[in-house]
């Protein structure tokens, strides 16, 4: 309480007794028992009235205890399904612990490919360490925490946890979970192959054939395409030359989807012989599409665009300028033309000749007069005022499903402001904002004019947005995938289709088997009260089912993770509607988790040292109950907290006033003063 509240009561203090001597000693001259309560009840009337009107504050102290965290961080994978019983008894351990519960506030949680707080299940079938504890540190950043990790170390996908490390002093300590014992073992850790090969071309397997053990092996490697051996070479191995990289090319000789299957034979004592073989698949295509980029100058956006249109190795891009020869542009399937000048007059003669299919990249160094004299399928009346500007998805885009494309984190780009009119049929497919400010102009428009199609974009710093996909997603696909489908569209010259299929031909394992699909009315809207199924069955045709497709967005969905591997034929089909569309798939044999027979635990002893804690095994759960009890970084702390309240918040100040005045008033009533 301040000095200045202090002197105010005090002041209060006088001025009641000073009021109280003044009325029953002075005017009333009241002597005895009865003048001496009659004055003590005015006092405190008074008294209580002034502390209120000074309405001083009181602090209030509040002590608490509080308990460290203790995380219990349990490995899902299949890869320690066999552990499982363990786990959930190790679990109701430490929830039954007395040492335990008195110090720490306990936290279970599960992982595999992400964090989570549901019952342990034990059927994960990738593992992300890295992340899980990555998640956990976010979650108790500003906490006393500790955090005890059950895993077997080998981790799947994502950034290595070898290297990971908490940033508010977070200890981890780590249990060895699953078979500790090093065994001899032959694998092929990865097989890279391209998903699509030309005809009559050959294409690269490479193998990673690697080896753990002492002693010096000979082993055959053989490919298979389809069942048959194409391929087979001997391999010595040994404790110090363990690993080998293997190259071959195998000819592409009939077209289709070939499944390419890389073995390595078996040791005689191999206790693991899952991991002997790998496949991928491959498609094989008869045609490759080419596209020109026509350049005079120097831009980050063409290398940009460069590497996303080639990302599908079904497509090739020629940088080339605008002095490029009449040959080179013959068997072109789409032109790309950036920032277009009148040098590109020969260009846009030949495109109109040949009806070829035309992308168009706009910027400051643009030549919109030019442009406009030059081609009849749109117009701009540029301002010569270049403009940041921020993309803004058109929501209601029909020429193509955009699945869950997102332009919501992109950052703006330059644009020259100006209006655009069109004289064919267009859809926008991004539009703008300036400053916030959503105006009625397009960024990315689409021509659809019978069999000719063209895109024009609006703007320069397409590559600021492909750096900000890796930025957001740690790899380039959303923005690879979009440019993928646009090009897909422009180097189309079929007539627009009312039902379109969206799906990988391969997938590596069931759990990222889906397949999408787009329909669109008779006015080509899309239909979001449709019906669509999907017909399945497998290539023996002994597999049959049908499954509804679920809205999602824009765009239709089926789910077939519940697949086994193998080769499928599938329809999409309109309810209603003769309306269909065909495909086929395969989903290859590989589960990853099944890779890994022993325990990584020299990875986790790493891990755990470097975050201040240490590697316990299975049979040292009461050690490590011991360390974390006697552990004085986790002691459980007072926190204190000081509550401030206001005098006028106490009711019972009000109440001993009323009963005052009430008693004053009765006892002056009964003795005739009143």
């Amino acid at each position: 309480m301040q000095i200045q509240t202090v002197l105010l009561i005090l002041l209060a203090v006088i001025i009641a007794l000073g009021i109280v001597l003044f009325q029953y000693f002075n005017v009333q001259k009241k002597r005895g028992q009865t003048g001496w309560v009659l004055s003590f009840l005015r006092f405190i009337t008074i008294f209580g009235i002034l502390l209120l009107l000074i309405n001083p504050k009181l602090v209030k102290n509040q002590y608490t205890t509080e308990k460290a965290n203790l995380i219990l961080l349990l490995d899902e994978s299949t890869s320690i399904a066999n552990d499982s019983s363990f786990l959930k008894k190790s679990v109701n351990t430490f929830g039954n612990d007395d040492r335990i519960s008195k110090r720490f506030n306990l936290h279970t949680y599960g992982f595999g490919k992400d964090l989570s707080s549901d019952s342990l299940k034990f059927a994960q079938n990738e593992t992300n360490i890295n992340k899980a504890l990555e998640s956990i540190n976010e979650i108790f950043a500003n906490s006393n925490a500790v955090t005890v990790l059950f895993s077997d170390g080998n981790q799947t996908v994502g950034q290595d946890f070898d290297y990971f490390k908490t940033g508010n002093q977070m200890s981890v300590f780590s249990v060895a979970v699953g078979d500790t014992t090093t065994y001899e073992d032959l694998a092929i850790s990865q097989i890279n192959a391209n998903k699509f090969a030309f005809l009559n071309n050959q294409f690269p397997i490479e193998i990673f054939v690697d080896y753990s053990g002492d002693k010096a092996i000979n082993a055959e490697l053989s490919i298979s395409v389809d069942g048959n051996t194409v391929k087979s070479q001997q391999l010595k191995l040994d404790g110090i030359s363990n690993s080998k990289v293997v190259t071959n090319f195998i000819k592409a000789s009939s077209i289709g989807l070939k499944n390419v299957v890389a073995s390595v034979q078996e040791l005689p004592s191999e206790k693991n012989t899952t991991n002997n073989k790998r496949e991928v698949a491959v498609e094989v295509v008869d045609e490759k599409t080419n596209i020109l980029l026509v350049s005079d100058m120097v831009h980050p956006d063409i290398a940009a665009l460069k590497k996303a249109i080639e990302s599908n190795e079904q497509r090739s891009v020629s940088l080339v300028s605008s002095s490029v020869s009449s040959e080179k542009m013959q068997n072109v399937d789409l032109f790309i033309l950036y920032q277009p000048t009148p040098q590109f007059k020969p260009i846009y003669e030949f495109v109109e000749k040949s009806n070829t299919n035309v992308f168009t990249v706009t910027g400051s160094e643009t030549d919109w007069d030019f442009i406009n004299q030059a081609q009849n399928s749109f117009s701009k009346n540029s301002y010569d005022q270049t403009e940041e500007v921020s993309p803004v998805l058109n929501s209601g885009f029909t020429l193509f499903s955009l699945d869950d494309f997102s332009v919501d984190d992109y950052p703006p780009i330059e644009s020259n402001l100006g209006e655009v009119v069109d004289f064919t049929e267009s859809e926008t497919l991004i539009g703008q904002t300036v400053k916030g400010v959503e105006i009625d102009e397009p960024l990315l428009t689409l021509y659809n004019e019978g069999k000719k199609r063209q895109a024009v974009f609006y703007g320069a710093g397409l590559w600021k947005w492909r750096m900000q996909t890796y930025r957001a997603d740690k790899n380039f696909e959303r923005f690879d995938e979009f440019i993928g489908k646009l090009v897909l569209f422009l180097a189309s010259n079929k007539a627009k289709e009312r039902l379109t299929l969206d799906y990988e031909t391969v997938f590596e394992g069931s759990r990222e088997a889906k397949i999408g699909a787009s329909y669109f009315d008779n006015t080509f809207v899309f239909n979001a009260d449709a019906n669509l199924n999907i017909s399945l069955k497998n290539a023996d045709g002994k597999f049959k089912q049908e499954i509804p497709m679920l809205l999602k967005n824009k765009y239709y969905e089926a789910d077939l993770s519940n697949l086994k591997p193998g080769k499928y034929d599938f329809t999409v089909s309109v309810k209603n509607e003769n309306l269909s569309k065909s495909g086929s798939f395969t989903i290859l044999d590989f589960d990853i988790e099944k890779q890994f027979l022993s325990t990584n635990y020299k990875k986790l002893q790493r891990l755990s040292e470097r975050n201040n804690g240490n590697l316990y095994f299975p049979k040292e759960l009461e050690a490590l109950k011991d360390t974390l009890s006697n552990d004085q970084r986790l002691v459980p702390t007072q926190v204190s907290s000081q509550n401030i309240v206001s005098l006028i918040d106490f009711q019972i100040l009000l109440v001993i006033i009323a009963i005052s005045l009430a008693a004053e008033w009765f006892i002056r009533k009964y003795i005739g003063l009143i």
